[in-house]
């Protein structure tokens, strides 16, 4: 099993506009049947790891919640659950609820679906394995970092998608 930050940036280290607009990377040509194309990605994906502005966004953008995996989605709030879908809402450190999100993915791989933080959090507690980001043709100035961490990574594949810049990583963990 492999946790993956499977997410697109600006070419200047943004994943959102400060307002969590995505309007920047949703108007990107982009080839579904290319290389690291998300089509291909989500079949091996057994669970999905989240925060709640990821959350929200999903709901005011999605026509129907899309995820047949169960999710979990990080918060200190109270938020709308969608019916029919598989959601578990979490406080606290990611390490409290790693074992459920694992057991959960079974033979498959983690997914956490987005922000940097959130990311970031799963890479402090070594249980980050991967990071896929797909560099859109674009900079946007400001916004919500990447992933505001240090860490070392391994270059393991790098492909062209259309506009698109791909690069996909081992974080190289501390023994």
């Amino acid at each position: 099993m492999t946790t993956h930050f499977y997410t697109a940036s600006s070419l200047d280290g943004f994943i959102a506009t400060p307002e969590h607009s995505l309007e920047w990377l949703l108007s990107q040509d982009f080839d579904l049947e290319g290389p690291m194309a998300y089509p291909a990605f989500i079949t091996r994906i057994g669970a999905l790891v989240m925060g709640a502005s990821t959350y929200e966004w999903l709901l005011r953008e999605q026509q129907a919640w899309e995820y047949t995996q169960p999710a979990w989605v990080f918060t200190h709030r109270d938020l709308p659950v969608v019916d029919g879908a598989d959601l578990r809402f979490a406080q606290g450190s990611v390490t409290e609820v790693f074992g459920d999100i694992a057991e959960a993915a079974g033979d498959k791989d983690i997914w956490v679906v987005g922000g940097g933080d959130l990311a970031g959090q799963f890479a402090d507690a070594g249980l980050l394995d991967e990071i896929w980001v797909q560099f859109a043709p674009v900079t946007l100035g400001d916004g919500h970092p990447l992933l505001p961490r240090d860490l070392r990574l391994e270059l393991l594949e790098v492909a062209r998608n259309r506009g698109f810049v791909c690069a996909h990583h081992r974080v190289i963990k501390d023994e």
